[in-house]
């Protein structure tokens, strides 16, 4: 007989199919794979892992077991992936230079700071550290939440019970589906600091808490060159970066002989490559200060410089190093976590440390409730083993007379079910008389304990109390006091990263040595950028491709460097004397800059140092900044406006004078001090105007007694213009009859 064919065939567009299935890969991709929960700070691989390894008996007193058995245990029970993938997620967390405080002990080759792999699964075994065992306590004690596998046969938990702060103490970093994480690790002396004062006062502001967490602190150690307003602004909007150095000393020689010698190197940067690029570079002849390189490390990092002469300045030296080299990065903070396991949202330090807090009090009644239920049962069963001791002998001999002694000795003495059962189980040999004082000391203990924990769960103040001893025994072990708790990077301080920047400036004058002679900078509306030679006017003999047109055209020398504001907020700085030369239509300016295909440019200009910018959104946010603090070292840029999805960077003037005018896209005009604009390093800014409709179209800084000039050059007198004066963030008015249509300012 044929079996009937079922059809199940759906009619779909693809692009609706498209989209469903992809918004299910990107959800997964984020949740399972991309971002570490705020509550561990692990991953699902990670954390699976660490259970795996635990039912395995691999705490930290036991043997080692080889990789190979763990990496099964985990594929055949947990997660379902590639034996490769899981290997190098174990041997991430073994690898004492990419994790502050290693999650798993090794033991053979794990790989090296030079970039080598660790060596197969099958020569190489591991166990838990007590980090990991800290991560892990509190498992068999209800603490959190199990679900089934994804076979079904066993549990795992959702969330590790955590009593160590790894999402910040380890870090974290992926690349989800449109969303990515980068967390550096963190010093956990400090971190425990921070949590204590967190949990006395859970109102504690984000300026009290950088008294204790003052940067990140790498496995590899360095020097962390970064401002501390700029360390500030990053760690309360949980995105920026910190510029990491290399360390370094001078060794000195006879006759005035020296060399230098490179200590410890940056974060997750490979030995072997940052030397096979300085080679690269002195073969290239774009280090004359520099004469040789070779390394001489073993255990430790040991990179000898050798430098053309002795004549040569070692800082400068260095310097030229440092901007050529990943002797100096820049390590990304992107706070995107999971918060509460499911939802992805970028977290603040306090917000990172608050998620903590509240996992740990959520822990800690778990912990107790589950004490609870145990210590009920268990005085239960004592009580029962009492009646034995008061009733011995009529208990004896329900016992040896009855068929069915549970019922009689349920109804002769009251007992409940489970304490008969526990009575009829009882060994002969407990009827001696020091049992019976055991278990009145035993029942004794019990509900004292019982009662300490009712009073625990009803008071949020001894809730604190034992999260703070908590916290505190963590860092006794883990702490500044430990061998492995030292801070290891240094950070620089206020003076000697003025003085770093005076160095760098001087070093890239050095670099650039090219002969002053003007030039006219021109770059079209589709980003292609050219160098014209001398200061030449605007005319129909520049051409452009067909379908472009002029967009800036700057009056600059070849000494100068041009710095150009992205709509991403993101500044960038090209070399004048670099830039491509005026035959042809240029070159794309994306060739130079990592500009991303959704930004544009929306400023560009030649830096002037010392002065000042105004820098506004289409928010209608803004602020002021300083344009020496905005110059991007990198092709990359330096991120200095904040700007969220679906708003731009849009204007970027120098700032001048006593008075601030903004102009919105629905044409209302206000005037307000300059004293109230804030002044930033890096952020979003305060509103400078607010709006129903549309956005920001323009804002200028002006001096009141000059008055305002719009686009058509027609200047409006101060007299004209007292209407419109108000205060920061109102709405504005029309603007004054006769104003440009564009409605845009000009320079006065």
């Amino acid at each position: 007989m044929a079996v009937p064919v079922i059809d199940n065939i759906r009619t779909e567009t693809l692009s609706k199919a498209l989209s469903e299935r992809y918004l299910a890969y990107a959800l997964s991709t984020i949740t399972q794979r991309a971002l570490p929960d705020a509550r561990d700070g692990l991953k699902p691989v990670h954390r699976r892992l660490l259970h795996a390894m635990r039912l395995l008996g691999l705490n930290p007193a036991a043997g080692f077991k080889k990789c190979a058995r763990v990496v099964g245990d985990v594929i055949g029970k947990y997660h379902p992936h590639g034996d490769l993938a899981i290997y190098e997620a174990l041997v991430r967390l073994a690898q004492d230079f990419a994790l502050r405080y290693p999650l798993i002990e090794g033991q053979g080759n794990f790989g090296n700071v030079d970039g080598d792999n660790a060596a197969a699964m099958r020569y190489t075994e591991s166990r838990l550290t007590e980090a990991a065992q800290a991560l892990l306590d509190g498992l068999d004690e209800d603490a959190v939440d199990f679900r089934a596998t994804y076979d079904g046969e066993e549990e795992e938990p959702i969330v590790l019970p955590a009593a160590f702060p790894n999402l910040l103490a380890n870090g974290s970093s992926g690349i989800a589906v449109g969303m990515a994480t980068s967390i550096p690790p963190h010093n956990l002396g400090e971190l425990c600091a921070a949590l204590e004062a967190l949990i006395e006062n859970p109102n504690v502001q984000d300026r009290t808490l950088l008294k204790f967490v003052r940067g990140p602190d790498f496995p590899t150690g360095g020097l962390l060159v970064e401002d501390a307003a700029s360390i500030a602004e990053t760690y309360k909007t949980g995105r920026g970066g910190f510029r990491l150095r290399a360390r370094w000393e001078k060794e000195e020689g006879a006759r005035g002989v020296y060399q230098l010698v490179i200590t410890e190197i940056p974060y997750q940067v490979q030995k072997a490559k940052l030397i096979e690029r300085i080679a690269e570079l002195l073969e290239l002849k774009k280090l004359p200060l520099l004469d040789d390189v070779h390394d001489e490390s073993a255990e430790d990092i040991r990179i000898v410089l050798t430098p053309k002469s002795r004549v040569v300045d070692a800082a400068m030296l260095m310097e030229q190093l440092f901007r050529n080299t990943d002797l100096e990065v820049r390590i990304p903070l992107n706070m995107n976590v999971l918060d509460r396991g499911t939802v992805p949202r970028v977290m603040s330090l306090k917000e990172a440390l608050a998620a903590f807090v509240a996992h740990r009090r959520e822990g800690l009644e778990r912990r107790s409730n589950y004490r609870l239920q145990k210590i009920a049962a268990r005085l239960e069963t004592l009580e029962g083993y009492l009646i034995v001791f008061l009733n011995l002998d009529k208990v004896i001999k329900i016992i040896r007379t009855e068929d069915e002694p549970k019922p009689k000795l349920i109804k002769a003495f009251q007992l409940t079910d489970v304490q008969a059962e526990a009575i009829l189980n009882m060994r002969l040999r407990a009827l001696r008389k020091l049992e019976e004082m055991e278990l009145r000391a035993e029942h004794d203990a019990l509900s004292k304990e019982k009662k300490e924990l009712n009073k625990l769960l009803g008071s949020d103040k001894l809730k604190s109390e034992r999260l703070i001893e908590e916290v505190r025994a963590m860092d006794a072990k883990f702490g500044a006091k430990t061998k492995i708790g030292k801070r290891r990077t240094e950070i620089a301080g206020a003076r000697d990263v003025a003085e770093l920047s005076a160095l760098a400036e001087e070093a890239v004058e050095l670099a650039a040595a090219v002969e002053k002679e003007p030039i006219t900078i021109v770059c079209s509306q589709k980003g292609w950028l050219r160098a014209l030679k001398g200061h030449v006017e605007p005319s129909d003999a520049v051409k452009y491709r067909e379908g472009d047109a002029e967009r800036f055209w700057i009056a600059a020398q070849t000494t100068d460097r041009l710095m150009m504001l992205g709509s991403d907020g993101r500044f960038f700085t090209l070399d004048c004397s670099k830039l491509p030369g005026g035959r042809g239509n240029g070159e794309a300016i994306r060739s130079f800059i990592d500009l991303p295909p959704e930004a544009d440019l929306a400023a560009m200009f030649v830096h002037v140092p010392g002065r000042k910018l105004l820098l506004a959104a289409t928010s209608g946010h803004g602020f002021v900044t300083s344009e020496d603090d905005a110059i991007a070292m990198t092709k990359k840029g330096k991120q200095v406006m904040n700007v969220k999805p679906g708003v731009e960077a849009a204007v970027c003037r120098v700032f001048e004078g006593d008075m601030v005018a903004v102009i919105g896209e629905n044409r209302k005009l206000l005037i307000f001090p300059a004293t109230e604009m804030a002044e930033l390093g890096r952020g979003q800014g305060v509103y400078l105007q607010r709006y129903k409709d549309g956005g920001l179209l323009d804002a200028i800084g002006f001096t009141w007694k000059d008055g305002l000039t719009d686009q058509n050059n027609r200047n409006f007198p101060h007299g004209e213009l007292k209407e419109w004066k108000g205060e920061r963030a109102q709405a504005g008015r029309l603007a004054p009859r006769g104003w440009a249509k564009s409605g845009k300012f000009v320079e006065p």
